[in-house]
């Protein structure tokens, strides 16, 4: 739905309606007003509520674009943000440039952190939207996911070498998700995860 028309006693009440219809903000919605109230004879007979129409200005996907645009010009970084994909789950955001380490952060910690911030955003914009933001930086996740799987079979072999556990830093849910499904197949070890968010990290035992 991305616009509707409303009756009501006044533009306002009619206005109010429409954005919980349209489950958006008052600031990204176009308002053309059809019909302007009017009062009958003697304010009892013949009136006529007021009538509108209300567009959504930004879909989901430009809107949270746009957002990001301002947020990473904000911090000083020249980068272009471009939407790569969209789907029913997802929309996938881009960012090119150049000296974009700074928006990476420490395995990926600001990248993260600005991730958490879009959906934030688009969440409380977009109250009925279930689509999560996924935000990548020249190809960034998908490097990290290697790096992960190399990781993740070098320390089972050490956890087996060894006969004991191996502890890894603290990492993200997704990037547990990674370890955990690196050494799925691994008869050989075991994996599970230990501490509270933000500090949980993923253990691998010998059986």
């Amino acid at each position: 739905m991305t616009s509707v028309e409303v009756s009501a006693k006044t533009v306002e009440e009619a206005l109010s309606e429409a954005i919980k219809m349209l489950g958006v903000k008052r600031d990204n919605v176009e308002v053309e007003i059809i019909n302007e109230p009017s009062q009958g004879f003697f304010k009892l007979l013949g009136g006529r509520p007021a009538k509108i129409k209300v567009s959504i200005l930004k879909k989901p996907s430009v809107y949270i674009r746009d957002s990001i645009k301002k947020i990473v010009h904000i911090i000083g970084i020249d980068g272009e943000v471009n939407i790569s994909k969209e789907d029913e789950e997802n929309i996938f955001l881009e960012i090119k440039g150049e000296k974009l380490g700074l928006l990476i952060g420490k395995h990926g910690s600001t990248l993260n952190d600005l991730q958490y911030l879009a959906n934030v955003i688009l969440h409380r914009q977009f109250e009925s939207v279930r689509q999560r933001v996924i935000i990548d930086i020249e190809n960034y996740r998908q490097k990290r996911k290697r790096t992960l799987e190399h990781l993740a079979q070098n320390l089972a072999f050490k956890a087996l070498r060894l006969k004991k556990e191996i502890n890894l830093e603290p990492m993200t849910p997704n990037e547990r998700r990674i370890i955990h499904l690196a050494l799925k197949g691994n008869r050989d070890v075991v994996t599970y995860s230990k501490g509270d968010e933000p500090f949980r990290k993923v253990i691998i035992a010998p059986k």
